[in-house]
């Protein structure tokens, strides 16, 4: 009997301490991930001290920046490191976008001070085809000469929009070989913008700039922002479904939708109050948002809470890109680029159990 007892007792020893392997080995899981989600931004070296105003990353190697005084660079292992091109042109570029490795945009604002006539266009798009080689300049505002674009979004290879100052937008139906004025019902600067596809699109801007089309922006609805924002700065707008949807701007502003904008939500218990200047999410649920003092913020939970992450600068951060989970960069003043480009940790692995042999009896 004290034998099966004993045996018995050794059987709950097993089996407990089987258990507490089970919920040790779940732990460090989390750990993992917990570890990964805050690993720290670490600066690149970009060669340059521009003000760069855009960032865009094709895939998990291949990216661009640009930036004051036509700086371009370019990066092929992800920002290891950073290469200074020929610049296009002397003149400021606000932002880049790459259809692919060959095919590219910017968007380019000349100083007012260095126009000769009253001909002579504010902003311009320069296109290239052989992955920046050679650029060609577009006229994309046609004879708007005193328009200025800040930004250049596409939702595929044909349909794109630039859009800046006044409410101006124009948009492009054949790959950018023709470019048209669309009215939209505000007269106010255009910071931000997203299309899902070639229909469905909105953008944000000054004055609680709120806009949503769903059929390539033949029409624009404004949509409605609680009454207390009513002068908010919207600098950017995401979304990753036609449901989910999030907006920042000035003073730690942060805004949420779960039905395509219809009706937003300030996040509460933010805990910064500089102005944020783009958000960018992987799904419904991680996401980051990037502004003045080096500020990056980071959410896990499709941004009912928000942590501060430590981004190894001080100077205000302008635009961010992801490229996959684990991916991320962000570009501004004195030629800052921080990244976070830690790669998954392996999951640990879980113990074999005993083997058990059978016990070998002599004849």
């Amino acid at each position: 009997m004290a034998g099966a007892g004993s045996r018995r007792k050794t059987e709950k020893e097993t089996s407990g301490y089987s258990a507490s392997r089970l919920l040790l080995s779940a732990s460090c899981l989390l750990l993992s991930a917990s570890c990964l989600l805050a690993a720290p931004w670490q600066r690149q070296a970009s060669g340059t001290m521009a003000w760069l105003h855009g960032v865009y990353f094709l895939n998990e190697q291949k990216g661009w920046a640009v930036g004051s005084k036509g700086a371009l660079l370019h990066t092929d292992d992800g920002g290891q490191s950073w290469r200074t091109a020929l610049r296009p042109t002397p003149d400021t570029l606000r932002d880049v976008y790459f259809a692919d490795e060959r095919r590219g945009w910017l968007v380019c604002e000349r100083s007012i001070y260095e126009l000769y006539t009253k001909t002579d266009a504010r902003s311009y798009l320069l296109r290239t085809e052989d992955g920046g080689q050679t650029w060609a300049r577009v006229e994309a505002a046609g004879a708007d000469v005193d328009v200025l674009l800040l930004r250049v979004v596409f939702a595929d290879e044909q349909h794109g929009w630039a859009f800046g100052e006044g409410g101006a937008l124009y948009v492009t139906r054949d790959g950018g070989a023709n470019w048209s004025r669309q009215r939209v019902p505000t007269p106010h600067v255009l910071l931000g913008a997203v299309f899902l596809d070639g229909a469905r699109g909105w953008l944000s801007g000054a004055n609680a700039t709120m806009l949503f089309t769903a059929d390539s922006g033949e029409q624009w609805r404004t949509l409605s922002l609680p009454v207390e924002l009513a002068r908010a700065r919207l600098n950017a707008v995401e979304f990753v479904n036609g449901w989910r949807g999030w907006a920042v701007g000035n003073a730690g502003l942060i805004l949420s939708t779960a039905d395509g904008g219809r009706t937003w939500h300030q996040a509460q218990g933010v805990e910064t109050e500089a102005n944020l200047n783009d958000v960018k999410f992987l799904n419904e649920q991680e996401g980051w948002a990037v502004g003045a003092g080096g500020t990056i913020l980071h959410t896990i939970d499709g941004g009912a809470k928000w942590e501060v992450e430590t981004s190894s600068t001080r100077h205000p951060l302008e635009r961010l890109a992801l490229a996959g989970p684990t991916r991320a960069w962000a570009v501004g003043f004195g030629g800052t680029i921080v990244a976070q480009t830690t790669a998954p940790a392996p999951p640990p692995r879980l113990s074999e159990p005993p083997v058990t042999r059978k016990r070998r009896v002599a004849n």
